[in-house]
């Protein structure tokens, strides 16, 4: 893009903040409202490169689910008992945070529960014998044997499921503009960064038309942000999801916001009849591994096909719209945290795996304090970076041990 005279003017006259959030998603628009109430006397800004909440914030189910985009048994596995607890009690903080701190009317909060339905007799036992750990972590949760799962969401052919009582859903979109509002930081649109300048002190950011300055800055911007900082090009890469919404049903029969399959599906029915459903993209995993804004054939097919097969009444009712948006995926499905390499002034917040809502506005909070507390936040270490470094350490030390102990 070429920039005219009197727009290089204006973009060498700089506007000046004490922080600046780039990325008007939940993430960048939370960490504005968190860092508004630990130091209102703060100058905020949000920089998004469109509108606010016009990617994957404005553009998901709305589901505010606790735990990972996985079952907790599988948490366990991968992570451990210790870490699966804390990182289910954090997604917890961020569900009750959203309920006491903000006004659920502006944004459709409803808090019902959440049911994840078993696509198949093996996960149902995955996800029976998780209960006694979910318990134990805190959880409201019960299982539900096949009948009892069916009967609750007007559904067929599911093995079981878990229901957790403080499962909840929102307008995704509402949610983020609500935040934003309530941050009172500066909302710049239609301002995408093109770079990032790192001063001593502080930074500068060029937009096409405008040249910000800050002390600190957050990147808040998803699977975008190794554009900017290409040194963290491996901690996230970009993944489409797809969804579809039916025309208006005449009765609801789905009460509560559906995961099934692993995740890999998702359901739910608004209050005026309409379903939306999506996921589908683990039958076509290469061809979504992209930041294309589009539908394809194949993936709205599956859609279509998971929905009209356990939810059988949806089958006359025509898809009114289909849609797509592009999420940041990390290497171990946790979100990544950390301050940009060698600019401490800096720090970012990238790969939610899908689960942005169910992360965001607790998230926010931990930037925040990340940003202006000289301790570090107890729940950072499990989403900092350093732990790929770490592991990348153990690996090494560990290759460098079998090659001076052959046979071991």
């Amino acid at each position: 893009m070429t920039v005219s005279l009197w727009q290089q003017a204006q973009r060498t006259e700089e506007t000046t903040y004490d922080v600046i959030v780039v990325g008007g998603g939940i993430v960048g628009c939370s960490t504005a409202y968190w860092l508004h109430r630990r130091q209102p006397s703060l100058d905020v800004a949000i920089l998004e490169a469109r509108t606010l909440g016009a990617e994957a914030s404005g553009r998901n189910a709305g589901f505010i689910l606790q735990g990972t985009h996985t079952d907790y048994r599988s948490d366990m596995d991968r992570y451990g008992k210790q870490a699966a607890r804390r990182l289910w009690t954090f997604t917890r903080e961020n569900r009750d945070l959203l309920a006491t701190e903000l006004r659920g009317t502006a944004f459709g909060w409803r808090s019902d529960g959440s049911l994840t339905a078993a696509g198949s007799a093996d996960e149902a036992a995955r996800l029976r014998s998780s209960l006694s750990h979910l318990r134990t972590a805190g959880a409201p949760a019960v299982y539900l044997d096949p009948d009892e799962t069916n009967a609750r969401i007007g559904a067929s052919g599911f093995h079981g499921g878990l229901f957790v009582t403080t499962g909840a859903v929102v307008n995704p979109l509402r949610l983020v503009r609500h935040v934003a509002a309530e941050s009172e930081a500066d909302v710049h649109p239609q301002h995408p960064v093109e770079r990032i300048h790192w001063t001593d002190p502080g930074v500068m950011l060029d937009t096409p038309e405008r040249r910000f300055r800050a002390d600190r800055v957050v990147l808040a911007v998803g699977p975008s942000l190794p554009d900017l900082v290409p040194s963290t090009s491996s901690f996230v890469r970009p993944v489409r999801a797809q969804m579809l919404a039916t025309e208006r049903a005449d009765t609801s029969h789905i009460s509560v916001p559906v995961y099934s399959h692993h995740g890999e599906f998702y359901v739910r029915q608004l209050a005026d009849g309409r379903v939306l459903a999506g996921g589908g993209r683990h039958q076509h995993r290469e061809p979504e591994e992209t930041n294309s804004d589009a539908t394809t054939p194949a993936v709205q097919a599956t859609i279509e096909r998971y929905l009209h097969t356990h939810f059988p009444w949806t089958r006359p009712l025509s898809i009114e719209q289909r849609w797509s948006g592009t999420m940041g995926f990390s290497p171990d499905g946790r979100p990544v945290v950390g301050r940009v390499p060698e600019h401490p002034e800096g720090i970012f917040a990238t790969g939610f795996t899908g689960h942005g809502m169910g992360y965001g506005f607790r998230m926010g909070r931990l930037l925040a304090d990340l940003m202006v507390d000289t301790e570090r936040p107890k729940a950072l270490d499990l989403f900092a970076a350093s732990r790929f470094e770490d592991a990348e350490a153990e690996a090494s030390g560990s290759d460098a041990e079998t090659e001076q102990a052959p046979g071991r």
